[in-house]
């Protein structure tokens, strides 16, 4: 019995001296990692801007298994906001100042510890420098964990690292990784839809399209509405050179509706039209080259463009449905008119999946 009471003091007092320990070690911390990134600085900059990227490239939160994450409604900018929860950890991070193309401020509350974070952005032979600077306030559970692990700078610097490798990774690859196709000459099928129009900057676009997509699909689930298809965006005007353009976000549905007076959502019906079809696989980034490549293509060809709206594009397979940007499709759509001496156009069979018929489709 004596040796148990020793052994059971000893333990004690080992449990006491720990304590003791990690109580007086500092809680603070200021860490600070640095890495090439090779994509422009843009790039990176919108990357890392938009937190529905964060899961993809932030390692203590990509490491989670088991996560149920949620966002702020906006996601882009000042205020974009992701709390989380997994089988490690628990946490926030939220964007609370941005300085564009240079830095981006964030708090994170991570497992009951604080911390300040700090991204900056600076041009380098090769791509983009990329710091990441950051400074806090361990719980006491965390000191114990780190101090068991090696200390802070040790864990959260190696955190860091991960994170930047990350992110070269998703820049280098998923973002970089594209194909664009000119299909060619088909006939775009018509369809009811419901939408929302305004004009935008084109920069812009995506972030509006993330407010205004589940808006009008929150509408249509509201009123019982049956969607059909994939959402889609009418460019009415596209001005590059002033980064303006008049857009209609639209849902498109099975029937024609009138939707109430003084409803900020619309309904309209899409005529079927003829078009030179242009596919992108990949992030919608490259959407610029998409539509270079597509009036190149026009012009080669000596084709008239019939003009009701500038272009279409189709969201075939976007972020809602596979993360990873590379294997992302965006199809965009000119109206054109014809020359009489153009090939009869197939009518749509039940084997065509893409709602539209393709003639002599060239690749570019």
């Amino acid at each position: 019995m004596k040796i148990l009471k020793y052994i059971f003091l000893l333990l004690l007092l080992s449990l006491i001296s720990f304590s003791v320990f990690i109580a007086t070690q500092k809680g603070n911390f200021s860490i600070e990692k640095s890495k090439i990134i090779h994509s422009s600085k843009s790039n990176v900059f919108n990357y890392v801007n938009d937190a529905e990227n964060w899961q993809d490239f932030m390692n203590h939160i990509s490491e989670e298994t088991n996560l149920k994450g949620k966002f702020n409604k906006n996601t882009i900018g000042k205020g974009a906001k992701f709390s989380w929860e997994g089988s490690e950890a628990a946490g926030t991070i939220q964007t609370f100042s941005v300085k564009n193309n240079d830095s981006i401020h964030q708090k994170m509350d991570w497992d009951d510890s604080k911390f300040k974070i700090t991204w900056i952005f600076k041009d380098t032979l090769g791509g983009t420098k990329v710091t990441l600077k950051s400074e806090g306030e361990m719980s006491f559970s965390y000191k114990i964990y780190t101090a068991l692990h090696g200390g802070a700078k040790k864990i959260i610097g190696s955190l860091f690292e991960k994170s930047l490798v990350n992110l070269d990774h998703s820049l280098v690859y998923e973002i970089n990784t594209y194909k664009i196709k000119v299909n060619g000459l088909v006939k775009k099928l018509g369809t009811p839809y419901l939408y929302q129009s305004f004009t935008s900057k084109i920069s812009k676009v995506v972030k509006n399209s993330r407010i205004v997509f589940p808006k009008i699909i929150a509408f249509c689930e509201q009123n019982n509405i049956e969607r059909t298809g994939k959402p889609f965006i009418i460019y009415h005007t596209y001005d590059a050179t002033n980064d303006l353009a008049k857009i209609s976000l639209c849902i498109p549905i099975k029937e024609a509706i009138i939707t109430s007076e003084g409803s900020d959502i619309l309904a309209d019906e899409l005529i079927s039209f003829t078009a030179i079809k242009t596919s992108l696989y990949g992030d919608y980034s490259h959407t610029k080259e998409a539509l270079k490549k597509s009036k190149s293509y026009i012009n080669q060809k000596v084709i008239t463009p019939d003009s009701p709206f500038s272009h279409l594009e189709v969201f075939t397979i976007s972020k809602t449905e596979i993360k990873n940007p590379s294997k992302w499709k965006t199809e965009l759509y000119f109206p054109i008119k014809p020359k009489k001496t153009t090939p009869i156009i197939i009518p749509e069979t039940k084997k065509n999946s893409d709602s539209e018929t393709e003639t002599n489709p060239t690749e570019i």
